[in-house]
């Protein structure tokens, strides 16, 4: 449990699903005020109809995150009624594995304007209010795809490498101000976020021992409130060589190619 949470108010994208609902579980019960955006207007619906949630104080919201207008329109009307925001977790995002030959450009698209476009155009609009206010955190979740490209995510690796470069500049020119940049960068998680990037079943298959649970995930990024650590990386071996790869790609990538290739 982190103290630092209660009475905090915490806007969360992709809050229906995933580490993204695991984290509006436990901050609920933790004391804070949790505002979950999302698109799936039937998703945020049952949200609201949980009865495990509805002793917490829970509000959901609209947002199309690969819509610039939506996530415009969504952060007026949040603020029109009052709302304010102490954290952002930027948490919604897709993907898809595939080659890039068999990628398609509507898909390639989408996975930019989700995981970068929207994720930037957000703390855009957010960021003038934080500063206005002295206070606030912004906690990205990237990927250890970003780190380490693999075969298959080129395109999911290349947004996730863009989120965590935009992430590290604009920690560099907020670091006179009292807002505070996290970014964390999971492995494979086991959520439906593999329902759509992984068709085949191949990559859940080859990596099913290895991945992370969402309950775990979720409980350390929530750690992370209040603090100012400046990335949040799991698990710590994967971590780890990414930072060997970074050192030595060519002899990683002769030595574990065949590894990389289980998409």
């Amino acid at each position: 449990m982190n103290d630092l949470v209660k009475n905090k108010t915490i806007w969360i994208t992709g809050g229906t699903s995933g580490i993204g609902l695991e984290m509006t579980r436990q901050l609920l019960e933790q004391g804070a005020t949790v505002i979950v955006l999302a698109r799936n207007e039937k998703k945020l619906l049952q949200l609201q109809d949980d009865a495990t949630l509805k002793k917490g104080n829970l509000m959901t919201q609209m947002i199309e995150m690969s819509n610039e207008d939506s996530i415009k329109q969504a952060v007026k009307t949040l603020f029109n009624k009052g709302i304010i925001v102490d954290v952002l977790i930027n948490n919604a995002g897709i993907g898809i594995f595939d080659h890039i030959l068999d990628s398609k450009s509507e898909e390639i698209r989408e996975m930019f304007d989700v995981n970068v476009l929207g994720s930037i155009t957000l703390i855009k609009e957010i960021l003038p209010h934080m500063l206005k206010n002295q206070r606030g955190q912004i906690i990205q979740i990237a990927s250890q795809a970003g780190k380490l490209a693999t075969p298959k995510s080129s395109v999911y690796g290349a947004t996730k490498h863009a989120i965590l470069g935009f992430s590290n500049a604009l920690r560099l020119e907020l670091a006179d101000t009292p807002i505070q940049m996290t970014v964390v960068n999971p492995g494979p998680i086991r959520t439906p976020f593999f329902n759509v990037a992984d068709k085949s079943g191949t990559y859940v298959t080859n990596m099913e021992k290895i991945m992370l649970k969402p309950e775990i995930v979720a409980q350390k990024i929530i750690k992370t409130i209040g603090s100012s650590k400046r990335e949040l990386n799991l698990p710590w071996w994967m971590n780890f060589g990414a930072k060997i790869y970074h050192l030595m790609p060519g002899v990683i990538e002769k030595i574990a190619s065949k590894q990389f290739n289980k998409k």
